[in-house]
């Protein structure tokens, strides 16, 4: 057998191995974004669900929904602009001058409905701050929007 041949048929099962994984975590990831769908759904769809909105500024609006059963929100973003290279938007519950991280924004997307991470739990408001990638444990800027959660 040639040796490009034997060097091929290394090569081989290494990039199937690699295609194998990226199919595997696709699904995975298929998986959590389905999920996700579904439990924000079940917040929308509830019979106490309250919403608010306001303006966030430079044209963007947000609306916050809560399940005071479920004990979950959902934050809808429409027109948020790109935050800066290396930069996200940051979602916090708002426990009287306490911040507790809600979760992430997908920075590349100005609209998106995001089921806020964590419950409720009492929370009299939430807000966004721009944070380095990957996000932070507290605030690090001053927040874009502060709203009230509904009662």
């Amino acid at each position: 057998m040639p040796a490009a041949s034997t060097a091929r048929q290394a090569r081989e099962p290494a990039y199937a191995r690699r295609q194998h994984e990226r199919a595997e975590n696709a699904l995975e990831e298929s998986r959590r974004v389905e999920q996700g769908a579904g439990e924000i759904s079940t917040v929308l769809a509830a019979p106490d669900a309250a919403a608010r909105s306001a303006a966030l500024g430079d044209g963007a609006t947000g609306t916050v929904i809560v399940s005071q059963d479920l004990d979950r929100a959902v934050f809808v973003a429409s027109g948020m602009e790109r935050p800066t290279h290396g930069r996200v938007y940051q979602l916090w519950f708002a426990d009287g001058t306490a911040m507790r991280s809600a979760g992430l924004m997908a920075p590349e997307r100005g609209d998106q409905t995001v089921l806020l991470r964590g419950p409720v739990d009492g929370a009299s408001g939430m807000g966004i701050t721009v944070e380095p990638a990957g996000g932070s444990r507290q605030p690090t800027s001053p927040p874009l929007a502060l709203m009230s959660l509904p009662a």
